[in-house]
């Protein structure tokens, strides 16, 4: 799909809302300007991806360190016991598992081309923006292109999850992690395009894949004067995510909102994180 060019402006960032998970820094709201900039429409795919790689012959952290992080769900009922994240069960460590097998080594990426690329670290994906003459977006300019010029609304197209009775992002459907209805057409991950884009025409922006941002992450923010383009603090122990993913769900993790913000520290990689790029 390219890159679409933004005019920048003001908006209110963030969420005040006192429900949500204030451990993760998600108010006060403020008011950020932006700089014009231009941001890729869609995640990057496993096709784009793999003409990186093959372009420069790029090695991956999950490659290089033989390991992944894959949701217990997607793996065969006969599958060896793995090591899983303690009051986070769901996540198993799978030897093998990177972005041309997303799933551990008897999986592989064919027919996923459209699909976003994932098991990528942080590191992967600046090298990948670096390549592609770009950069990683800044989190408020992530979360500016993401609103498509709606005024605090929960999600791209307004508050309300279903529309006519219709889902328009990929997220879990169902009992979380036992049952996934798949009443949004996928379980997993999606094409990149899947579903209406927003005012801007970017697609995805809640579900799918959590999306990796250039910032630092921190829980501090300021409510006063307008804001012009923060980059977040000059240093720390994880980055910001956007976006949420596949597996969020109400139940436990409601962070496909566009408020919504979560870490990871900068080498990590698992089944349902990905990146799209900025200019």
């Amino acid at each position: 799909m390219g890159l679409i060019d933004l005019p920048g402006g003001n908006f209110w960032m963030g969420s005040n809302d006192p429900g949500r998970y204030l451990n993760d820094g998600e108010g006060p709201v403020r008011e950020v300007k932006i700089s014009p900039f231009a941001i890729s429409a869609t995640a990057v795919s496993n096709s784009e991806f793999a003409a990186f790689v093959e372009d420069t012959g790029y090695v991956t952290t999950a490659e290089k360190e033989n390991w992944s992080f894959v949701f217990a769900g997607d793996l065969p009922n006969d599958f060896s016991n793995t090591r899983g994240i303690v009051g986070a069960e769901w996540w198993r460590q799978v030897h093998g598992a990177d972005w041309r097998h997303p799933e551990g080594q008897h999986s592989e990426i064919t027919n996923r081309d459209n699909h976003p690329v994932v098991h990528v670290s942080w590191f992967d994906a600046a090298y990948y923006a670096t390549w592609s003459k770009g950069r990683l977006p800044t989190e408020a300019e992530w979360e500016y292109a993401a609103r498509g010029g709606l005024i605090q609304s929960a999600l791209p197209w307004g508050n309300d999850l279903l529309l006519d009775g219709k889902h328009h992002c990929n997220i879990w459907t169902g009992t979380f992690p036992t049952n996934n209805t798949a009443e949004d057409g996928w379980v997993g991950t999606c094409p990149v395009d899947a579903f209406k884009p927003n005012d801007f025409g970017l697609f995805n922006c809640s579900g799918n894949v959590w999306e990796w941002c250039a910032d630092w992450f921190t829980t501090q923010h300021t409510d006063g004067p307008v804001i012009a383009d923060p980059i977040g603090p000059s240093f720390g122990t994880d980055r910001v995510v956007k976006g949420g993913s596949f597996l969020c769900h109400d139940s436990y993790c409601h962070r496909y909102r566009l408020a919504a913000r979560s870490a990871n520290t900068p080498e990590s990689t698992s089944a349902n994180q990905g990146f799209r790029i900025a200019h």
